[in-house]
C-alpha cells in the first residue's frame, strides 16, 4: 500500500464552485493534487488510468470556467471522467469506484447532477451536446454547453454526422477536441497558443464580424471571395480547415496541460456572444504525470490494482488461457491454412486479441477504428470478392452496427463471420459493456448460423466451423475471462451445422445449455443427483438452426426441460418454446422453463455475483428444477 497522498486544496474542494475563485497558481497546485488522488484511488480499485490522468487539467479548467451543473459538461466515454468525479461531490466514494454498489467507471446520469448524460461508448458526445444546445435555445434558457471528445472518437462517423448537424443548426455548442495522440496536430507552442487567445477573444470576433457586414455589401462573388480569405487565412495560421468546413468556428491546438493557456480561451469562449458551434482543439498526453502510464500508455489505459511506488500491476496467478486468446490462436490456425481469412477489428485490436493476428498477418489485418458500422459493411465488400472476413467486435459495440449486419450481410447472405467477445456478463465494466443481447438480436435475422461456446476447445470448433461456412453469414459468442483450462487441439475441427450435443444422460428433468453456463448445468445436475432426480444435460452448441431433433427427444424424454443462455429475453428460450409450441408438444404436460438474463440492467459486480443476481448459477438452476417438479420432488421414471 503507497502513502495517501498529501492534498490540502483538494480537501477544500467538494464541488466545483469551491474552487472558482482559486488563482491560476492555485489551480495548477490542485491539478497535482488531483492527479496524485486519481492515481492512488485507481491502484486500489484498478480502472481506466491513462485516459483520466490526461484530462486533469483540462478537467479543473472547465469546472473552473464554467458555471456546472448549471453549464452541462459531457464527457465522451466517461472512462477519462476519474478526476471529474472526484471534483463533483464523489471523492470520499471514488476507491468504490467499480465496485459492487461503488461509483460506475463511466458517467451515469442517476449518479450525479454533474453527469447529464451517461457515456460508456464512444462518439455520443456532440450528438447529445447538440440536442441540449437545441433544447435550450427553445426554452429560451441561458447556459452553455460543453461536450469533451478524445480524438479516437472522432473516428467514428457519428461524431461527423453530429458536427455537419451543428453546423446548420447554429445553436452556440462548445466542443472540446482532446487530441492525445497527436494524430492530428500541427506543433503546439507558445505562438500557437497565442494565436488561439487571439482568435477565441472578443475583439478579434467583434472586427471578424464587422468586417463579415461590410462585406455583405460587396457583390455576392467578392463577398464569397471575403469568406473565403478569412477561412483560409485562419486555417493558414491554426489548422483546423476540416472543422471550419463542418461549420465550427476553429480555435487550437492549445497545450491541454498548460492552465495558462487553458483558462484565458475557455474564459473567451464563454464570454463571447459568438453564435454557432466552436472546436477547441486541445494536446494532451494519456497517462500525464505518471511516469509508468506515460511510457506505456496502451498498458495503463486500463489496469487492475498496482503499486503506485514501482507501477507494477497485481498479476493474477496463472490460469487457463482467456477466450480472447484461444479465440486468437484458432483465427492464426484456420489462417495458416487459408489465405482469404482477414480480421477486422474496431479500435479493439488487443481487446479483441487479433494483435496477435496482425503480428502473424499484418496484410490480413484491419483495425477501422471506432466505427463497428464501417467494420460491418467493410467485411460485407470483402465477403463479395472471396475472401473470408472475421469481424470481431465486443457483443454490445455489435449493437452500434445492427442495420449493417441486417441490410448489408444478412439480407445478401454474404459469409461474413461475427466473432463476439464479452458474451453475457462482465463484471466491473457492468450493464453497458455485458453482452446481453445478440442472441435476441441476432435470432431473430433469417439464414443466419448462431453459435455459443460452452468451452475453450468448442469455441476452437466454431472457429473452423464459420472458417468453413461459405454460403450464408454466422457468429459465435464466447464470454470474457479464462477459460476452463480443457485440452486444446492446434487446430478446430468444423462442426454438423444445427447439431447439439448430449453430454450426461438423465431421465427426469433435461437442462438445455446454450453457452459457457454448461459447467453450471453440470454442476446442478450433480445437485439434483444428490436428492435422487436423474438428469440430462445437453449443449445446445446452435441457436440457429436449431436442433429441433435434440430438442423434441429432450421433451420427450422429461417431465422438466430447463433452457440456460447468457442473453436477454427473446433469446435461445423464445426459439425453443416456439418450435415445440407449434409442434404442440406443450399440451402433453412437459413443463418447460427458460433461464435467462432478468429483464433488467445488471450493474457492475463480480461475475460470481452478478450471476447470482441473474439465477443463472447451479443454486438456482436447481431450484427452478425442484420448483417446476413440485413439492416432495424426487426421481421420476423416463417418460414414455
Amino acid at each position: 500500500m503507497s502513502p495517501t497522498p498529501s492534498t490540502p486544496l483538494l480537501d477544500r474542494v467538494r464541488i466545483p464552485a469551491d474552487m472558482r475563485n482559486f488563482s491560476t497558481d492555485q489551480l495548477k497546485q490542485l491539478a497535482d493534487e488531483l492527479r496524485a488522488e486519481t492515481i492512488h484511488a485507481v491502484s486500489q480499485t484498478g480502472g481506466h488510468l491513462g485516459a483520466s490522468l490526461g484530462v486533469v487539467e483540462l478537467t479543473v479548467a472547465v469546472h473552473a470556467v464554467f458555471e456546472t451543473p448549471r453549464d452541462r459538461l459531457i464527457w465522451d466515454v466517461g472512462h477519462q471522467a476519474y478526476p471529474h468525479k472526484i471534483l463533483t461531490g464523489r471523492r470520499d466514494r471514488i476507491r468504490t469506484l467499480r465496485q459492487g454498489g461503488g461509483l460506475s467507471g463511466f458517467t451515469r446520469r442517476s449518479e450525479s447532477e454533474y453527469d447529464p448524460f451517461g457515456a460508456a461508448h464512444s462518439s455520443t458526445s456532440i450528438s447529445a451536446g447538440l440536442g441540449m444546445a437545441v433544447a435550450r435555445d427553445l426554452k429560451g434558457d441561458k447556459r452553455n454547453v460543453v461536450a469533451v471528445i478524445g480524438d479516437g472518437a472522432m473516428s467514428a462517423g457519428m461524431a461527423y454526422e453530429a458536427m455537419n448537424n451543428a453546423g446548420a443548426e447554429k445553436s452556440r455548442l462548445i466542443v472540446v477536441l482532446n487530441d492525445n495522440d497527436m494524430s492530428i496536430a500541427p506543433p503546439v507552442g507558445a505562438m500557437s497558443a497565442y494565436l488561439s487567445r487571439v482568435v477565441s477573444s472578443r475583439p478579434f470576433l467583434s472586427i471578424r464580424e464587422m468586417m463579415a457586414k461590410l462585406a455583405r455589401h460587396f457583390p455576392a462573388p467578392l463577398e464569397r471571395a471575403a469568406k473565403r480569405a478569412d477561412e483560409y487565412a485562419r486555417g493558414l495560421l491554426t489548422g483546423g480547415t476540416l472543422f471550419e468546413e463542418l461549420g465550427f468556428y476553429y480555435v487550437g491546438p492549445i497545450d491541454g496541460h498548460d492552465l495558462e493557456h487553458l483558462l484565458p480561451v475557455l474564459r473567451n469562449l464563454r464570454d463571447t456572444d459568438l453564435q454557432g458551434p466552436v472546436l477547441l482543439h486541445v494536446v494532451t498526453q494519456k497517462g500525464k504525470g505518471y511516469a509508468p502510464a506515460e511510457a506505456s500508455a496502451d498498458k495503463y489505459h486500463g489496469v487492475v490494482k498496482f503499486n503506485v511506488i514501482t507501477g507494477e500491476q497485481q498479476k493474477a496467478p496463472p490460469g487457463p488461457p482467456s477466450y480472447t486468446k484461444v479465440f486468437a490462436n484458432a483465427l492464426i490456425a484456420e489462417a495458416e491454412a487459408d489465405d482469404r481469412i482477414v480480421a477486422i477489428n474496431a479500435a479493439m485490436p488487443s481487446g479483441t486479441g487479433l494483435d496477435a493476428f496482425a503480428k502473424r498477418f499484418p496484410k490480413r489485418s484491419f483495425d477501422v477504428g471506432i466505427a463497428e458500422q464501417h467494420a460491418v459493411t467493410f467485411a460485407a465488400g470483402m465477403a463479395t470478392e472471396g475472401m473470408k472476413p472475421f469481424c470481431a467486435i465486443y457483443s454490445t459495440f455489435l449493437q452500434r452496427g445492427y442495420d449493417q449486419v441486417v441490410h448489408d450481410v444478412v439480407l445478401q447472405k454474404l459469409p461474413v463471420r461475427f466473432a463476439m467477445d464479452r458474451a453475457g456478463l462482465v463484471g466491473a465494466d457492468g450493464a453497458t459493456h455485458a453482452g446481453s443481447f445478440d442472441i435476441a438480436y441476432l435470432g431473430c435475422l433469417p439464414d443466419i448460423v448462431l453459435m455459443a461456446a460452452s468451452d475453450e476447445a468448442e469455441l476452437m470448433h466454431m472457429v473452423a466451423t464459420a472458417a468453413a461456412l461459405d454460403d450464408r453469414p454466422s457468429g459465435f459468442r464466447y464470454p470474457r475471462g479464462e477459460g476452463f483450462g480443457v485440452e486444446l487441439p492446434k487446430r478446430g475441427t468444423p462442426l454438423e451445422i444445427g447439431k447439439g450435443r448430449i453430454v450426461r444422460e438423465g431421465t427426469s428433468v433435461a437442462i438445455l445449455s446454450y453457452g459457457a453456463r454448461l459447467r453450471e448445468c453440470l454442476k446442478a445436475a450433480d445437485e439434483l443427483a444428490a436428492r435422487g432426480l436423474s438428469t440430462t444435460v445437453a449443449d445446445a452448441r446452435f441457436a440457429k438452426p436449431l436442433d429441433t431433433a435434440l430438442v423434441e427427444r429432450l421433451a420427450r424424454e422429461h417431465e422438466v426441460l430447463i433452457t440456460i443462455e447468457e442473453g436477454s429475453v427473446g433469446g435461445f428460450g423464445s426459439f425453443v418454446l416456439q418450435h415445440l409450441a407449434l409442434r404442440g408438444m406443450l399440451d402433453a404436460g412437459l413443463k418447460v422453463r427458460p433461464m435467462c438474463l432478468p429483464d433488467r440492467f445488471i450493474d457492475h459486480e463480480s461475475p460470481k455475483k452478478q450471476y447470482d443476481e441473474a439465477g443463472l448459477n447451479a443454486a438456482q438452476i436447481v431450484a427452478m428444477a425442484v420448483s417446476a417438479l413440485g413439492a416432495g420432488a424426487a426421481a421420476r421414471p423416463a417418460r414414455a
